[in-house]
């Protein structure tokens, strides 16, 4: 029944298309090479037309009659007009493959809004990557930070999903590494909620570095943050010790904010001074890149600011390592959002592989394309609330919309080099 089913889809698809022939005997086969043709070959126009085939034209282009000709060819599915020598050339050079690069993705995600690989797909497929991604948990929203703000309006009331169980993720991983099609340049990695699942996850780097020993593994360890200088989880407890002993050793680029690299180091920073010591310890600790996120430790008359600090570690040719530390200030938003770090990593991961011997433009445009696109966030936010406090719902990051400020980032924060 399958069988017959696909033969009359593809009949119908024959039709549709004109001369396009389905192949008697072959299931699910359109034969679309005009009889005498060899494989590849373009359909030629009949007498009295023209072939014009306009850049960028593909299915669908046209082919132009001759003046008082008074006949048009329709190309059809699988065939077009028969170009010049010059511009089957043109067209065969549009048509080269630019070299693959390969992300895994495993964070979270949601039906509606940004999150997690909500928040990362988009950016880094605008930006050029594959991306492919396992959810932690799938939940129709985002679960809001209601125990860490008490007025509850961050967050949402409701939320219903799913989360992922170790010995699932486990099975998803096995069916890629059944298939050979584990090869990735990159692994990023944000939420997640329960400590066998993050045990199972640290297994598949390790596998995959195995396979690959360049794939960069990117890792936001979502640990908790930071409100009215009150520091609070939002994972369990039983988590930092495996982040701090077995993800972040391996991982090589590292996005923690203020309160995560407390924890993972067991320090407190009160000062900029501290901050950079613990970005030391991190080193340490394996990552050769290091950002700290959403610091605040800076003199009161300045706290409209919100201070990144980034470190990284290069080994030079000749076997001795340089160290780069900058910092970057970004005006504060009178707003709350969600989403902002898992954008961030993926942003840094893509600008990094752009301009891998420039950690300061990357850190730049990074931060850069998160400031437009929180702008235009709250602009429309506040549109939509018409003059009032806009709601968790219109605080959703406006990605989409954002695209070209992702794509091609105008420069708005200069970094320092310290």
């Amino acid at each position: 029944m399958l069988a017959r089913a696909l033969r009359t889809h593809v009949v119908s698809l024959a039709r549709l298309f004109g001369s396009a022939r389905a192949t008697p005997g072959v299931t699910g086969r359109v034969d679309s090479t005009p009889a005498g043709a060899t494989a590849g070959a373009r359909s030629t126009p009949g007498p009295g037309t023209r072939a014009t085939l306009e850049s960028g034209a593909g299915v669908g282009a046209r082919a132009t009659p001759e003046p008082g000709a008074g006949t048009e060819a329709t190309p059809v599915l699988g065939a077009g007009v028969q170009p010049s020598r010059r511009g089957a050339e043109s067209r065969d050079a549009q048509m080269e493959c630019e070299p693959e690069c390969r992300v895994l993705s495993i964070q979270s995600h949601v039906v509606r809004g940004y999150v997690g690989n909500k928040s990362a797909a988009f950016p880094l497929q605008v930006l050029g990557f594959e991306v492919d991604t396992i959810n932690s948990v799938q939940f129709s929203n985002h679960t809001g930070i209601h125990d860490c703000i008490k007025d509850g309006t961050v967050g949402y009331a409701h939320w219903r999903g799913q989360v992922l169980k170790s010995d699932e993720l486990k099975e998803l991983y096995q069916g890629l590494r059944l298939n050979d099609i584990t090869r990735y340049d990159y692994v990023l990695t944000g939420y997640t909620a329960d400590k066998s699942f993050l045990e199972q996850l640290v297994g598949i780097v390790k596998d995959l570095k195995k396979q690959n020993p360049k794939v960069i593994y990117v890792c936001d360890p979502v640990l908790g943050d930071k409100w009215n200088g009150e520091g609070s989880m939002y994972v369990p407890e039983e988590l930092l010790p495996v982040y701090r002993d077995q993800v972040v050793p391996l991982a090589d680029i590292i996005t923690p904010n203020q309160f995560e690299a407390e924890l993972l180091t067991g320090r407190t920073l009160n000062t900029e001074k501290e901050a950079l010591e613990v970005m030391e310890v991190l080193h340490a600790m394996g990552p050769h890149t290091v950002l700290i996120t959403s610091s605040d430790f800076i003199p009161s008359c300045e706290n409209d600011l919100l201070v990144v600090l980034g470190s990284r570690i290069t080994c030079k040719p000749d076997g001795t390592n340089s160290k780069e530390k900058i910092r970057l200030e970004i005006p504060k938003l009178d707003a709350v959002f969600v989403g902002t770090g898992d954008l961030f990593a993926a942003m840094l991961l893509a600008w990094i592989h752009h301009h891998p011997d420039n950690f300061k433009l990357a850190c730049e445009k990074a931060v850069s394309a998160m400031s437009h696109v929180l702008k235009r966030t709250l602009s429309c936010a506040q549109a939509q609330a018409g003059g009032g406090k806009p709601r968790v719902a219109e605080l959703e990051i406006r990605m989409v919309q954002s695209k070209r400020d992702i794509e091609n980032p105008k420069v708005l924060i200069q970094a320092t080099t310290l």
